[in-house]
């Protein structure tokens, strides 16, 4: 039987999961009032990032599929990991010159999705989570670090292309 904390990991996961799946798809497909790949791949180059239609398709799926990772509860270190760098990305260019407060345009939403992402991967996506089958979900500090890590790792290989 489900317990209160499943059902609360799975409100979490569903959340967030669900709208960073959505953010991706404003970025690949144009959905829910994105711009699309071609316009995102345009606001990625004035970023620096070059060719900025790869850079938009890369950072689009992993919104798209790190997101819907975290909502299902699949391959929860690994959707962690896809969201971390992300969302690192987005601060180091995006969102770190405005300091903290997401209202100046800053890093607030930024690094509470990136938390949230991290603290799924430690505590693992509950039972009601098709990891529930496999050892990495029951969460963990290796779940946690391998999320934080490859994040990281990822981000800073994007960083500096």
């Amino acid at each position: 039987m489900a317990t209160a904390a499943d059902c609360g990991l799975l409100l979490v996961r569903l959340t967030f999961g669900l709208l960073m799946a959505a953010h991706g798809a404003q970025k690949l497909f144009g959905f829910f009032g994105g711009d699309g790949l071609t316009a995102t791949g345009k606001g990625f180059e004035s970023l620096g990032y070059r060719p900025g239609k790869l850079f938009a398709v890369i950072g689009g799926l992993s919104e798209l599929l790190g997101g819907l990772g975290l909502a299902v509860g699949l391959l929860t270190p690994l959707a962690a990991a896809a969201v971390i760098g992300v969302m690192i990305n987005a601060m180091a260019t995006v969102t770190g010159a405005h300091g903290l407060w997401a209202a100046d345009g800053g890093v607030e939403y930024n690094v509470a999705i990136a938390v949230v992402a991290l603290a799924v991967a430690a505590i693992g996506p509950g039972r009601l989570a098709v990891d529930r089958f496999f050892r990495w979900g029951k969460g963990g500090w290796a779940e946690a670090a391998v999320a934080l890590g490859l994040g990281g790792i990822g981000a800073a290989i994007t960083l500096s292309l």
